[in-house]
């Protein structure tokens, strides 16, 4: 492997970090630069640099990454989400569900409550998508009645809901991690819990600490139950395990029903605000589609293989192995954008690493399931903060300086390995 050529092959996320970050941190303001522009710039760049290939197999490479299986997905579930919050808006079904929070929590555990419902929720269904999904809007409907920044809110869901993603018994990390490692989902779960129960219990007691401080709202709409029952239901069905595509399609079926028959909208109603969410999300799906074209170039070109070969090179001890473990699901997660992806490509690496270096099987799986979550939290292009911006009417960039518990996430996780934590699996 040609390691110069590896590099080549990751400079489009250098170019897409400098032409959308570091431009609009000069300009101050990060809606300055629209994300789709720096998206297609950095596109056509990973194009013109991916040498020994013919223009039309290079454009076909970076087509069929588009439009592979899994950015395809992504898309259905964000057209059906768009529908489904758009109908339930328009219905009132936010506003009462936000009320109801309102009622039952007092306003100085609205923070803490918040998370907590994201780490049950997340934990129940194991997945981040999901989660963000169903509490997004009320968050950022609790937000705006509460005076909070809206992107704070936010970022109390998405970082709730990477607790589940990272612990879950039928996440599709754990589930990644402990099959490349050859361990069973109970052991791993032991193992990644010490690890990152010290983080999810810190970041709520920010929370409550923050939270003391909240004003409650002056005024309280009347309670609407029914308006509610579309989100309650979302929230059972995926509780229960239901598919996400399955779960949206039935809340927008309720929001129809419920939504003519207490005269919120007629059916040419509904369709419309289906059709607004839907429109909404156009940006969503053009970045999902453009990320997914630009990821494909760099896998092909040898950016992932170059960056193995780099972590790899110069490891010499257990708690070396353990970093260049760390370090390589992190960056191959930062080229995919999926942390389940990432931890499937480095997988059988980790494991030669870890039996070469005498690493607990349960650790190793434990490592990559952490850091490829912590770092998918961060992604600004990753499915779970483009949805979370796109429910919440942010830019995906606003959200990322409040994502605490992902930042202390990373952080726990790497002091297990500095410090040997915990001792008996280390």
């Amino acid at each position: 492997m040609d390691m110069k050529k590896g590099l080549l092959a990751l400079s489009p996320l250098a170019v897409f970090i400098t032409l959308y970050l570091v431009t609009s941190l000069v300009a101050g303001d990060f809606y300055k630069v629209p994300i789709t522009v720096a998206f297609m710039a950095t596109s056509i760049y990973a194009v013109i640099v991916s040498g020994g290939l013919p223009l039309k197999e290079r454009i076909d490479t970076y087509s069929r990454g588009a439009s592979a299986g899994q950015m395809m997905l992504m898309i259905w579930i964000f057209i059906l989400a768009g529908a489904f919050a758009a109908s339930a808006k328009a219905m009132g079904s936010i506003d009462a569900t936000v009320n109801l929070t309102l009622w039952l929590l007092p306003p100085q555990m609205l923070l803490a409550g918040l998370f907590l419902a994201a780490c049950f929720i997340s934990l129940s269904i194991g997945t981040s998508v999901g989660t963000i999904v169903a509490l997004a809007p009320i968050a950022a409907g609790v937000a705006v009645q509460t005076d909070l920044p809206v992107a704070m809110v936010t970022a109390i869901v998405v970082g709730g809901s990477f607790f589940g993603d990272n612990l879950s018994f039928i996440s599709d990390t754990t589930i990644a991690a402990t099959q490349t490692q050859g361990c069973k989902l109970s052991d791993k779960f032991r193992v990644n819990l010490f690890i990152v129960a010290p983080a999810a219990l810190f970041i709520l007691i920010v929370y409550i600490v923050m939270g003391s401080s909240v004003q409650a709202p002056h005024d309280i709409a009347a309670i609407e139950p029914v308006k509610v029952v579309p989100y309650v239901v979302v929230l059972i069905a995926a509780i229960l395990g239901v598919n996400v595509m399955a779960v949206l399609t039935l809340g927008l079926m309720l929001t129809g029903i419920i939504g003519t028959l207490n005269g919120s909208y007629d059916l040419y109603g509904w369709m419309g605000a289906m059709g607004d969410g839907i429109t909404g999300m156009g940006e969503l799906i053009i970045i999902t589609m453009m990320a997914g074209g630009l990821l494909a170039l760099i896998k092909q070109q040898g950016g992932i293989d170059a960056i193995i070969g780099l972590l790899t090179r110069h490891v010499s001890s257990k708690r070396g192995a353990e970093l260049a473990v760390a370090a390589l699901v992190s960056m191959v997660n930062v080229c995919t954008a999926n942390n389940t992806v990432a931890i499937i490509t480095v997988g059988g690496i980790a494991k030669h690493i870890g039996d070469r270096f005498g690493i607990d099987n349960r650790k190793c799986a434990s490592i990559l399931d952490t850091f490829s979550c912590f770092t998918q939290g961060l992604l600004p292009y990753g499915a779970q903060l483009l949805m979370a911006g796109g429910l919440a009417s942010l830019n995906p960039i606003a959200i990322i300086p409040y994502l605490y518990y992902p930042f202390a996430l990373g952080m726990t996780a790497l002091m297990a390995i500095v410090l040997r934590y915990p001792k008996r699996y280390s």
